[in-house]
């Protein structure tokens, strides 16, 4: 499974290829550690070096990017610490985007969230692994838009920036289970009863339930027991890496 990132046209080209690999590495088309390589970069977007060289270093600075000796270039790797901590916050700020979107949503917007949902789990089920990230992502930030907060929209793609490409691990290492059913469901028949609160605590508990094996599979890259690389190679080989070991 490789990332493919489409031509841009070249007017603004750095703010157009930065726009273009931020929204890449939200969606969780990348994989943490992911090592980018300026000119295969530059030949894939049909660009010259220099604006992909400037996106990089701004999205280093946004804390998406990591550079490493030699002016190596890759994906950041969250620590079972910075994980929870950015969870922590995302709990108060999605549930807010929520809430807040759910007076202001269209019904036919609210239809087309569940079709997104209905492809996120048929993703699942058919081991299409990248879609379902990007579904579930399509799912979560078309929410955030339809809170009509700008200002809040842009903190929460800064944290997904980062968290985005962790999710990678989720499948199918730890493909989200919950106590009942599917959080996203919870979620819908909230915003179609226009029910703020039920919206948040949706939010809250799909994130919640729905990553606590993705926690547990940042516990075993935390103490040593597996490598990134090998989450990486096990997905793309089909084959399963246990959360709990």
């Amino acid at each position: 499974m490789t990332a493919s990132i489409a031509p841009i046209a070249r007017d603004n080209l750095t703010t157009r290829v930065y726009e273009e690999l931020r929204r890449a590495m939200m969606e969780g088309r990348f994989w943490p550690g992911h090592r980018f390589k300026i000119r295969d970069l530059a030949a894939s977007l049909q660009v010259s070096e220099t604006p992909v060289r400037e996106a990089l270093m701004q999205l280093v600075r946004e804390k998406g990017l990591e550079m490493e000796a030699g002016r190596s270039i890759t994906v950041a790797q969250l620590s079972l610490t910075q994980y929870l901590e950015l969870r922590s916050i995302r709990l108060h700020l999605e549930g807010m985007a929520g809430a807040a979107a759910t007076t202001r949503i269209e019904p036919r917007e609210i239809d087309r969230l569940a079709a997104v949902h209905d492809r996120l789990i048929a993703d699942e089920d058919n081991g299409r692994w990248f879609e379902a990230v990007r579904d579930n992502w399509e799912f979560h930030h078309s929410i955030y838009q339809a809170a009509q907060m700008p200002e809040l929209l842009a903190i929460i793609e800064g944290i997904w920036l980062r968290n985005g490409p962790l999710v990678n691990y989720q499948y199918p290492h730890a493909r989200p289970t919950y106590d009942g059913r599917h959080r996203h469901l919870d979620i819908l028949d909230a915003l179609r009863a226009r029910d703020e609160n039920g919206v948040r605590k949706g939010i809250q508990q799909d994130m919640i339930e729905g990553g606590r094996l993705l926690v547990k599979v940042l516990e075993r890259l935390n103490d040593g027991a597996v490598t990134p690389e090998e989450l990486r190679r096990a997905a793309q080989n089909g084959r399963l890496v246990s959360a709990a070991g």
